[in-house]
């Protein structure tokens, strides 16, 4: 009898379960987006239970397809899918939380809080980028270690307001140049917008931007279950066949079934209401209680869910079939492990560093550390947009990753800070990869909304942001970032490092490959000096601050600084010495980091004598380690064109402008 009552169930009898789920969840919240999920739920039915490849008893298998909900405003489509398909953690009562407190289902998929979200979305954009890099992983990965071991696809749902966003151009462009055939964009054209129809703010081609991109186009009824059907193989077929990634153009009407909110922005973004949910109900044959789905439906679904077990089944025992040293470097490298050597290699290298001294910029320092750390470890998969030879992120080991070259461990991501940013989320998050990605400090500002993101996920990846200051004199303020390293340290989650010379660049770098989540390493255009020289602190625990330089007999003065100020803080220091003021010289390359220490340790560093601060940048933040904002020598207001010298003395960060400062914050 059941398996009757199953074969009697209907392709409209599936789609219905994810609108109604859908429906009610957003009722009982009293917000939410009901009209996506309503007009997405066929596309999604046919995706789920046909073509995409998962196990939910094993949601972090290697080789799943991975599957990105980038209108995440739609979020309850996608945590419908994961109930019916049988993801443990998403239970029915988890979906009447939605919303609320505590629960999984948050308004917006978040990774981390529910198995098989894949990326945090609702940021519009954001996720077709993100799930760009999920594909770039998966592609690179299969030319390391074959198709027997990385196998899949990533698919993307995108509303309009996804294609309008700038990011999205960046993403399709790139995508299309690097040939990404197992990337699968499907598109939500139901025409309308939060403000109403988009006819009111574009008229774009949309499948004429994806062509010119480089992609293979299709279209589809969005609602013709069985030309989806057709549509999504054709999409694997051919991009197989052409090397291309898949855009298809799914017409939709949001709302669907909706007596009075069909195709209206009435849909988009408000409850549906108790009245016209009853209209609904009727109008698509589902007479059921809010969140009941009958035991026939709930087990196709379930068998939906269950076909990929097999799969799953088969993947494992060629991995475990393949060469010991391979199935070992993959596992590592998929599970996130750092090559067992690699901390006596950094040691090694920083007292290699402190015995050859060198007065170098410390973006040339970076490199310095990434060329012994990309030969250490081969997941640190680098790139730049577009200033490889000024943020100096490629190394003499790494060759460039090309539409020919997947083995190459450094991108040319171009002029796309955001779609940079965003794509290395992905990396991450695919697995396998240790993505970072350079641009000048002062164009964080393009890639901060990804930057955001990635700290929110907490994904591993690091941006190597030079020319960190007015240092970098003739450019002028158009590039030289005075509020940006205040503006994220203001990140929660981002670790922020400003080295002052190679070593701390080293013990930096070190820490942000070891560590976990995003960090952000900035670095200076300029020269200044080593200043770690001793052979006795070459190698010291990575704490975020410590005395460089202690006074002798006590101190009547500390000096705090960061990056390139640091050397300026240790002359400072030595003439206040000829004046007979002590002064100590505390190196802070991270606040982040030495905020994480003990109450103990961070007193000891910053001692009880009245404390200045030294930072070519805005003086906002820095109040919390110094008595007053007037107790910090930066910049006010923006840089100027001229020589990096010159401006040091209009800004008064010289020996000779800070000495008179020093002297009087010491009572002397």
């Amino acid at each position: 009898m059941a398996s009757e009552a199953s074969a009697a169930v209907t392709h409209r009898d599936l789609a219905n379960a994810i609108r109604f789920l859908g429906i009610d969840a957003v009722e009982k919240a009293k917000s939410g987006h009901p009209g996506m999920v309503m007009g997405m739920a066929d596309l999604a039915t046919v995706l789920f239970t046909k073509h995409l490849r998962f196990d939910p008893s094993a949601p972090h298998w290697p080789d799943r397809d991975r599957f990105v909900l980038s209108n995440g405003h739609g979020s309850m489509l996608l945590y419908a899918l994961l109930h019916l398909t049988g993801y443990e953690q998403a239970t029915l009562e988890e979906l009447k939380r939605f919303r609320q407190f505590g629960a999984r289902t948050a308004g917006h998929p978040e990774y981390g809080h529910l198995e098989g979200v894949e990326t945090t979305t609702g940021p519009l954009g954001q996720g077709l980028a993100t799930a760009v890099g999920m594909a770039l992983a998966e592609r690179k990965l299969a030319a390391e270690f074959g198709a027997d071991l990385v196998d899949h696809h990533t698919w993307v749902f995108v509303g309009d307001g996804c294609l309008m966003e700038g990011i999205s151009q960046e993403a399709i462009s790139f995508a299309g140049h690097l040939g990404l055939s197992k990337l699968i964009v499907v598109h939500d054209n139901n025409h309308i917008t939060i403000d109403g129809s988009t006819s009111l703010s574009t008229g774009d081609d949309v499948r004429a931007r994806f062509a010119a991109s480089g992609w293979e186009t299709l279209e589809v009824d969005g609602h013709d279950a069985e030309a989806i059907d057709a549509a999504f193989t054709l999409a694997r077929k051919l991009g197989a066949q052409l090397g291309k990634p898949v855009f298809i153009s799914a017409r939709t009407h949001i709302g669907f079934g909706s007596p009075g909110k069909q195709d209206s922005e009435g849909a988009h973004g408000a409850p549906l209401g108790a009245a016209e949910i009853e209209k609904t109900r009727a109008a698509l044959g589902w007479p059921y209680a809010p969140f009941e789905v009958p035991e026939a439906i709930r087990a196709v679904w379930l068998k939906a869910g269950a076909r990929g077990a097999a799969g799953r089944a088969a993947w494992q025992a060629r991995l475990e079939g393949a060469d010991a040293a391979a199935r070992a470097e993959f596992t590592r490298r998929i599970e996130g492990r750092l090559p067992a050597d690699l901390q006596g290699k950094v040691e090694e290298g920083l007292r290699a560093i402190v015995a050859s001294p060198a007065d170098i910029a410390t973006r040339a320092a970076s490199q310095r550390a990434l060329e012994l750390l990309t030969a250490a470890v081969p997941e640190l998969l680098g790139g730049s947009a577009d200033l490889t030879h000024s943020v100096l992120t490629r190394t003499k080991g790494q060759s460039a990753l090309t539409p020919e070259n997947f083995t190459g461990s450094h991108i040319n991501y171009g002029v796309r800070e955001f779609g940079m940013a965003a794509i290395m989320n992905g990396l991450a998050l695919h697995g396998g990869y240790l993505p970072y990605g350079g641009t000048f400090l002062v164009f964080s500002d393009y890639a901060r909304p990804a930057i955001r993101l990635g700290a929110l996920m907490g994904t591993h990846v690091t941006y190597v942001l030079t020319h960190d200051s007015i240092g970098l004199g003739e450019d002028g303020p158009t590039h030289q970032p005075v509020e940006h390293l205040a503006a994220l340290r203001a990140i929660p989650g981002l670790k922020v490092y400003r080295p002052a010379d190679p070593v701390e660049a080293l013990e930096c770098w070190y820490d942000a490959v070891s560590g976990k989540g995003p960090s952000a390493l900035v670095a200076s255009r300029q020269a200044v000096p080593q200043v770690r020289r001793d052979p006795a602190t070459a190698v010291q625990p990575f704490r975020g601050a410590y005395v460089l330089k202690e006074a002798e007999g006590g101190r009547d003065i500390t000096l705090l600084a960061t990056g390139t100020e640091v050397s300026l803080a240790v002359s400072v220091a030595e003439a206040l010495a000829g004046e007979g003021i002590r002064a100590a010289v505390v190196s802070m390359p991270s606040w982040e980091r030495f905020e994480e220490q003990d109450a103990a340790y961070k007193a000891a560093v910053l001692g009880n004598a009245p404390r200045l601060a030294i930072e070519a940048a805005e003086p906002f933040g820095w109040t919390r380690y110094v008595a007053r904002e007037d107790d910090v020598c930066g910049v006010r207001g923006f840089g100027l064109s001229a020589p990096a010298g010159e401006l040091y003395r209009h800004f008064g960060l010289t020996v000779e402008a800070i000495v008179p400062k020093a002297r009087a914050l010491a009572g002397r």
